[in-house]
């Protein structure tokens, strides 16, 4: 079973402190500063989930969840994401991008 989880933001010390976690409960975690960094990854190794913020510089998340869910070998991985916005619209758009889940920050 793969137990590998792709946490994706463009602020390091969330990036650390959910890998971290993750890690104290078993989980092997890559990490990813943006979307383009994220999809370049997920080519070399697949995850059983992407934990995705939505603002973040070159690719955003909602186009990073667009070109997962276009890849043939991505296209199933749930995405969780995890974001500052709190705007409905936003969480109506991830969850029709194929989002699993929305969860705003600060958790």
């Amino acid at each position: 079973m793969n137990k590998t989880i792709l946490v994706v933001d463009d602020e390091l010390d969330i990036r650390d402190l959910i890998s971290y976690n993750l890690t104290r409960e078993g989980f092997a975690v890559e990490s990813a500063a943006n979307g383009k960094e994220a999809l370049a990854k997920l080519e070399k190794t697949p995850a059983a989930l992407v934990i995705l913020d939505i603002m973040m510089p070159e690719m955003d998340g909602f186009e990073t969840c667009r070109a997962i869910r276009a890849n043939p070998k991505t296209a199933n991985t749930p995405v969780l994401f995890l974001t500052a916005r709190h705007a409905e619209v936003d969480q109506v758009v991830s969850l029709e991008l194929g989002g699993g889940d929305y969860v705003q920050k600060p958790v």
